[in-house]
Order: structure tokens, then C-alpha cells, then sequence
């Protein structure tokens, strides 16, 4: 499967945004999905997960209450909401992929073996 990530862009604290990921290939439902983030120095980190149905999802503490993964089978997309941005949140966000149709959710970088090309969030204070 192919990912394509998008809506990256530079926000004030306290502001949202909305990435979106595009995914080409075999059918979208076979895939768990994840967004994850790196900043500048730090190792990437895990943010997000959904299940292939939608029916799980998974966050990191740090953006529990204010980000939300969701996914349209439909339109073999996987979003993320993200409202009320701090300066820490900023970093290159990724989506990711791993086969999954069994409904588990998990938050591991090795977990996930496709990954698109990164979008930049910017969250100035």
C-alpha cells in the first residue's frame, strides 16, 4: 500500500488542523492505520491508531482530549483532527500502515511496515 499525507502547515498555539492521508493499493480495509510524529532531534513517536473498522482507536496521553483519528473505508482515508496545538506538538507527522483485520490497535514504530512522506506541523507559541 502507498500513503500520502497532507494539511501540514503553521498554526498558533491553540489553533487546529486536519491531516489527511491517501492510501493506494490493496483495499484500505485490511490495514490498521497510524499517525505518528517526529520533532526536530527526538526519535518518532506514536500519536494516533484506528483499526481497520474504525471501531478501536489508540492515543498517546499527550494528545488524549484534543486529537482524533478517524478513517473513511469508503474513500481509503485516514484523518486526523487536531485542535488545541501547543508548541509541542510540532513535528513531521506521518501516516502508517500494518495489516491488521483482527480489530487490535497498536502504537509500536516497528508495528508498521508502509509509511508515507511526512507533513510539517508548526505550532508557534
Amino acid at each position: 500500500v502507498q500513503l500520502q499525507a497532507s494539511g501540514g502547515g503553521s498554526v498558533q498555539a491553540g489553533g487546529s488542523l486536519r491531516l489527511s492521508c491517501a492510501a493506494f493499493g490493496r483495499p484500505f480495509s485490511d490495514y490498521a492505520m497510524g499517525w505518528f510524529r517526529q520533532a526536530p532531534g527526538k526519535e518518532r513517536e506514536f500519536v494516533a491508531a484506528i483499526s481497520w473498522s474504525g471501531g478501536t482507536t489508540l492515543y498517546t496521553d499527550s494528545v488524549k482530549g484534543r486529537f482524533t483519528i478517524s478513517r473513511d473505508n469508503t474513500k481509503n482515508t485516514v484523518s486526523l483532527q487536531m485542535n488545541s496545538l501547543k508548541p509541542e506538538d510540532t513535528g513531521v507527522y506521518y501516516c502508517a500502515a500494518r495489516f491488521s483485520t483482527s480489530g487490535t490497535v497498536v502504537g509500536g514504530v516497528s508495528d508498521y511496515r508502509w509509511w508515507g512522506k511526512g507533513t510539517l506541523v508548526t505550532v508557534s507559541s
